[in-house]
């Protein structure tokens, strides 16, 4: 392996940097840049929730949060490393369950605490892309037909890092730095002179691959490999411009997942095919090709 550093969209990569206790620090520092002035984290735990993350697919790549601001505030962050199929759908499912959560026995008068539903993407909108939009952070509410805010505790920040150019002499704030932390870890030799601060020195040193167990390289080496080989056949059904929802793509893309020999489960969570359609799909391919090439 010739990376130094772990690539941050893997899941291995972003539960090492993000999701463990040792962790805390680098989690809080980045959260901190997306959120607003009354909600900057100054305590957070992990919720161990088995609901959440339902599929095995995204049970690696969904934090739920239990957050407390230097006012005391309690609220709550879950932070999903977002899917690209499907990835809205995804993003609404699993925040409503932060929220059902707050639920309690007995006589409630169902005030809930605010919500932040934060996805991290490595890809970007097709909206955006077809409008010529680059903005990195978008930031998503209820609103009614005034586009004023409707209902203020539920907020959906996305960042869609390939729009994030800057350069390591162009960065200026701490957002600055962690978005290209994201983009760059796994391509850098050492650590940038402009991101020698405390947070991103333990961060560094977290992601260092040489300082694995063999299991920890091995395990990282099996997800990066999954990560490419996913991000290879979406990204290829996309250059070929199929239309999202179209049977035709969804077995196309099945039989790109099969001969990377990805598990039913895994197909079936990422295309919405059935498990016994992906199971004629492995019987037959040659009958669900399309005309398209894959």
């Amino acid at each position: 392996m010739k990376e130094k550093f772990i690539n941050l969209f893997t899941d291995f990569g972003f539960k090492k940097a993000f999701g463990e206790e040792a962790s805390k620090e680098h989690l809080i520092s980045f959260l901190n840049t997306l959120l607003p002035e009354k909600h900057q984290i100054h305590e957070l735990q992990f919720n161990q929730n088995e609901r959440q993350g339902a599929s095995a697919l995204d049970r690696k790549a969904i934090f739920d949060l239990s957050c407390i601001s230097s006012t005391g505030e309690h609220f709550i962050v879950e932070l999903q490393k977002a899917k690209q199929n499907f990835f809205k759908d995804r993003s609404v499912f699993y925040s409503t369950f932060p929220i059902q959560q707050q639920a309690e026995r007995g006589d409630w008068n169902f005030k809930l605490a605010a919500v932040y539903t934060i996805g991290i993407l490595d890809f970007v909108f097709d909206e955006d892309e077809s409008q010529g939009r680059h903005e990195v952070v978008h930031r998503v509410q209820l609103k009614n037909q005034h586009h004023q805010v409707f209902y203020d505790k539920l907020t959906f920040i996305y960042l869609t890092l390939p729009n994030f150019t800057k350069t390591e002499d162009e960065l200026d704030t701490l957002q600055d730095k962690w978005f290209y932390v994201f983009r760059h870890l796994h391509e850098l030799d050492e650590i940038p002179p402009r991101l020698r601060e405390r947070v991103f020195l333990s961060l560094f040193e977290k992601a260092r691959i040489a300082r694995f167990q063999p299991e920890e390289r091995d395990a990282y080496e099996s997800s990066l490999k999954y990560y490419r080989d996913l991000k290879n056949v979406i990204d290829t059904a996309r250059d070929e411009g199929r239309e999202e929802g179209r049977l035709d793509e969804k077995c196309n893309l099945a039989i790109r997942m099969i001969r990377r020999e990805m598990s039913d489960e895994d197909i079936a969570e990422l295309t919405g095919l059935s498990i016994d359609a992906i199971a004629e799909i492995r019987a037959n391919p040659a009958h669900f090709i399309s005309d398209e090439p894959l």
